[in-house]
């Protein structure tokens, strides 16, 4: 699959993805483990602003589904997916030592961002 700087792709079967709604007001960051940089874990994980956004709202926030899917403007079984994904992306990173790279990230060009360590 080919996918663009944001990470989505550019030819997918099916339905296109629904428009989400979140705030846009928070900077996500890339993340990369600090003891070990260049460990053999592989290729690094890239999460969506979306999921991300679905972590803060269940997660952080203590909405439940019904709740965070009304905020998001998805049914909840399409919010119950990007949760399960977003869990499974950051448990495989901190299992197995591997950089979390935000899809669509504003600060790739600051000299702090782990894409620039790698």
């Amino acid at each position: 699959m080919n996918e663009d700087e944001r990470g989505y792709c550019r030819k997918r079967r099916g339905r296109p993805r629904v428009c989400r709604t979140f705030s846009d007001s928070n900077v996500y960051r890339c993340y990369a483990p600090v003891c070990n940089p260049e460990s053999e874990g592989g290729d690094p994980i890239t999460i969506l602003p979306e999921e991300i956004e679905v972590l803060r709202l269940v997660d952080l926030l203590d909405h439940n589904q019904e709740e965070a899917a009304g905020i998001i403007g998805v049914s909840r079984k399409t919010l119950w997916r990007d949760l399960h994904e977003a869990r499974r992306k950051v448990a495989e990173a901190l299992v197995y030592g591997r950089t979390i790279r935000i899809s669509g990230c504003l600060r790739r060009d600051d000299d702090d961002c782990p894409r620039n360590n790698l």
